[in-house]
């Protein structure tokens, strides 16, 4: 049986683009910051640097599981990254 898509509001769906694009912002920063290279992070991560690359620029949905190794690697936590944007 197929999975049934649930679709966003246009002001949800606006919102949800806003915060994927702070939330990338904020990791470009930290990972900056720690003098990381995107492709250097994104391997730590486990993830291609092309899928890193999209993460910054707020264009992919991330799982659970990419947000952790994200937040691992940048010593800090999955709410820490998301204090403040919403």
């Amino acid at each position: 049986m197929a999975r049934k898509r649930t679709k966003l509001d246009p002001a949800a769906a606006l919102e949800a683009r806003e915060t994927k694009k702070k939330l990338g912002q904020r990791i470009r920063e930290l990972r900056a910051k720690k003098e990381w290279s995107q492709e250097a992070f994104a391997a730590a991560c486990g993830l291609y640097r092309s899928h890193m690359g999209a993460i910054e620029r707020g264009e992919a949905n991330i799982t659970l599981a990419t947000l952790l190794a994200i937040a691992e690697k940048l010593d800090t936590t999955v709410s820490t990254l998301f204090k403040g944007i919403r």
